[in-house]
């Protein structure tokens, strides 16, 4: 049976080594694509991005670009026994985790997309839940999240209202861009979400 979910994407693998790098032209026509999403029934956690980069969009694999700190923060929070490659993704699901986002279509930058593809990204992340069933799912990036289910006040945590059957947390994003989270930190609030969820 494939586990697997994703049938949008247009890009195979691209990252065979931690040295592999596309060039601008190979980045510049990555946008626009989307990724598969590592998914299967019954995860512990699903976790939620907003959209690919483009340097996902290029090779295929979620949180991709050098500098984001998703796969570092996994692994220093205990959700990983050692530290994955973005290339290593599928092997989260034997760690009862997985990875979707909110709109499946590489841009440079979040802010390309508009609160219309958010907001049907809230929507298909529902029939998501409803479909695989996991049991919490982590939302990354409060911005996102408040536009998706046009929840302005939102803040970072566990939410009041379950996503579908799920309990729902959102945690920062952790885009290297994002300056208010050192390492140490970030890996803390994914560790107390991991100790809250009882994951």
């Amino acid at each position: 049976m494939n586990m697997y979910t994703g049938g949008e994407s247009t890009c195979r693998s691209r990252i065979v080594s931690n040295k592999a790098r596309p060039t601008r032209a190979e980045l510049a026509a990555a946008a626009n694509r989307g990724i598969e999403d590592v998914i299967a029934p019954g995860l512990r956690v699903l976790f939620v991005g907003i959209n690919p980069g483009l340097y996902s969009g290029w090779s295929g694999h979620h949180f991709a670009r050098p500098g984001n700190r998703f796969w570092p923060t996994l692994h220093a929070a205990g959700f990983t026994p050692r530290l994955l490659h973005p290339s290593e993704e599928r092997e989260l699901l034997t760690f009862g985790c997985g990875i979707t986002n909110f709109v499946n279509r590489a841009t440079a930058t979040a802010a390309e997309l508009s609160p219309d593809e958010l907001i049907g990204g809230g929507e298909r992340l529902l029939h998501t839940v409803a479909t695989y069933q996991p049991h919490s799912v982590a939302v990354l990036g409060i911005t996102a999240y408040r536009t998706a289910f046009t929840l302005p006040k939102a803040t970072l945590g566990r939410q009041p209202a379950p996503l579908g059957d799920a309990p729902l947390w959102v945690l920062p994003n952790p885009s290297g861009l994002n300056a208010h989270y050192t390492p140490a930190a970030l890996a803390e609030v994914f560790r107390s979400f991991r100790e809250e969820a009882s994951l």
